[in-house]
């Protein structure tokens, strides 16, 4: 009798779990398929529209602004899943979010500057920096770096946070690349938050998902696009952000169950975000080299030299995702056998190929079928 019991009860919290998971991530798809065409119906009587500036990779003016609809699906989301949240975190997310989304409506409305922008910035990550279920305060065997100080701890999560929210707001710059990366993203954060029984987190990352994917359909369209803008990469990047933190404040017993050697938990964080990561290293360097300011703006995008080199936004942006993904899944596996010392060095070695990759591409452009130079340059590489 007591084991039947026990057996309806185990079999109702699953379909519960389930039943949940669908209204996240269907939930959220609908919210945002229902108001962003609202949005950009008002973006255009407002004349609102974004024209294509001279390094621009779009010829006609186009919507932007879909962030709005990820900013209010995001709060309606976080109060469904609340029961969830034993830590009530989400109370400081919805505080950073609302931040974050004010940030980048100023930006898309009238131009903010960078100074004003990190400061902002600074101030969405406070809140959630001191929330007591996203603090690092171990390295975990990093480089053989155990427990760390407060406010190196500090340090540490702003540097990760301002990194990650800046990197994917420039990553966004054709269509479909920011939402498929996005995709991808929350999809492994999702799947290491399932096994490592983090219900709030994988119901945020369905949540995220289903934002993303409806977003993406609009992304792509030819006659219904609109971008997303600062108001949606900001809210996104911060998202990501979050996540990152999260799964390097894991409990250690919950992921070594699992084989995952949890000093490589900052080296992961940067796999799962390696082309962001990577695109703005580089970018920064080249403008650093050619004496301008690290946020100068120009052309000099991994997924620039990709549609200068003859694929189409959609080409590009799914080549990147995918490497992305690769990537991500062949570091995961790697951090389950070498140690901190060996997956940093494999993680700079990954960066050089990839420098060198891009280099003898963009030094192709214009010559017929370039993007086969993408091949070649791998092949003289090994």
């Amino acid at each position: 009798m007591f084991n039947k019991l026990d057996l309806n009860l185990t079999t109702k919290k699953v379909e519960n779990f389930i039943f949940e998971a669908i209204v996240n991530l269907v939930g959220s798809f609908i919210l945002v398929t229902i108001l962003i065409p609202k949005i950009s119906w008002v973006v255009k009587n407002r004349n609102l529209i974004n024209s294509p500036e001279e390094r621009s990779s779009h010829k006609d003016s186009t919507p932007t602004m879909a962030g709005v609809s990820f900013f209010f699906t995001l709060i309606f989301m976080l109060t469904i899943i609340k029961e969830w949240d034993i830590n009530a975190v989400g109370i400081n997310l919805i505080a950073a979010l609302g931040l974050m989304f004010a940030i980048g409506l100023k930006d898309d409305l009238v131009v903010s500057t960078p100074k004003a922008k990190i400061g902002g910035e600074i101030i969405a990550i406070c809140f959630i920096l001191f929330s007591n279920c996203v603090q690092v305060e171990s390295l975990n065997g990093f480089l053989g770096v155990q427990e760390i100080p407060v406010y190196v701890s500090y340090g540490i999560v702003l540097l990760i946070m301002l990194t990650i929210i800046n990197s994917y707001n420039m990553i966004d710059g054709i269509d479909g690349l920011a939402s498929t990366l996005g995709i991808f993203i929350f999809a492994i954060y999702g799947f290491i938050f399932y096994i490592s029984n983090q219900t709030f987190y994988f119901f945020l990352c369905l949540s995220l998902i289903g934002i993303l994917l409806a977003y993406l359909r609009y992304n792509l369209s030819k006659t219904k696009k609109i971008f997303m803008g600062d108001t949606g990469s900001l809210v996104i990047g911060f998202c990501i952000g979050f996540m990152s933190l999260k799964f390097m404040s894991l409990d250690a017993a919950l992921l070594s169950i699992h084989s995952f050697k949890i000093e490589n938990s900052l080296i992961i964080v940067g796999a799962i975000f390696f082309i962001p990561l990577f695109d703005t290293l580089r970018v920064i360097g080249i403008r650093l080299i050619n004496k301008k300011s690290p946020f100068y703006p120009d052309n000099n995008h991994v997924h620039h030299i990709l549609i200068n080199s003859g694929l189409s936004h959609f080409k590009a942006s799914l080549f990147l995702s995918l490497l992305n993904l690769t990537l991500a899944f062949v570091f995961i596996y790697l951090s389950t056998i070498l140690n901190s010392l060996v997956m940093i060095s494999f993680f700079i070695i990954i960066f050089i190929l990839l420098l060198f990759v891009f280099y003898q591409l963009k030094k192709n452009i214009g010559q017929v079928n370039s993007f086969k130079h993408l091949i070649s340059a791998i092949r003289i590489f090994f």
